[in-house]
């Protein structure tokens, strides 16, 4: 194990498909941690705070959904990286996982060499994002990268960490429209396959929780910030 290894908390009910998984990653220099069901994921993941969660959608004692959404509900676990590993294929429960929380997804049966390369990919964006990390202020509104926190005239708001991605890339470039496609591309990733409705879904709560109209769709086009 190297020195300041990334921890990742693997939570699957299946036996074999934990050792495989902890195996390939243990070789790509990773600290691995395991669980059996939802609930030891939650509590393994409050002990040892790992940089990535990989959760298994069907689970006893709390599916990777439910497990997701209560962790997500905590402070330390706002930036942690989440992948799914689901059996499930359907458009809809992707889009679910992606809602809640999740950064990514691996379809069984899993290939590790796929695994590998979606958690290196999301390791990798996350030190670009730290890179660049700021704080933006354009009028009275704030957004913390640091914090994933967002500010309207001295009240805070609480965005799903998709939905704060989301606006901080429109809001770092005002008045640009960012067309669907790249929208997927930067927030979600090239690997991960999603609807057109996932981003409609993610406007509609950021402007109703933000309460301002400030990002304006661009019809047929994409979505641009203004004010």
């Amino acid at each position: 194990m190297e020195l300041n290894a990334k921890r990742i908390l693997i939570a699957d009910d299946e036996p074999d498909i934990l050792e495989i998984i902890s195996y390939n990653l243990t070789r790509e220099g990773y600290e691995i941690h395991t669980a059996k069901n939802g609930q030891e994921a939650i509590e393994k993941a409050k002990a040892v705070l790992p940089d990535l969660i990989i959760l298994d959608v069907m689970m006893p004692r709390k599916t990777g959904m439910e497990v997701c959404q209560v962790l997500r509900s905590l402070p330390q676990f706002q930036k942690t990286l989440i992948i799914f590993l689901t059996a499930m294929n359907d458009e809809s429960s992707t889009i679910r996982g992606l809602e809640i929380g999740g950064d990514d997804y691996v379809s069984k049966p899993i290939s590790t060499k796929v695994l590998i390369s979606r958690v290196n990919a999301l390791f990798r964006r996350v030190i670009k994002e730290d890179e660049e990390s700021k704080i933006l202020i354009i009028d009275n509104i704030t957004i913390d990268t640091l914090r994933y926190v967002v500010t309207i005239n001295s009240n805070e708001i609480v965005l799903a960490k998709k939905e704060f991605e989301l606006l901080h890339l429109l809001a770092d470039k005002p008045g640009r429209v960012f067309l669907r496609n790249e929208i997927l591309s930067q927030i979600w990733g090239k690997d991960v396959i999603v609807g057109d409705r996932t981003i409609d879904v993610h406007i509609r709560k950021i402007r109703q929780k933000l309460g301002i109209d400030c990002i304006t769709t661009v019809k047929g086009v994409g979505y641009k910030f203004e004010l």
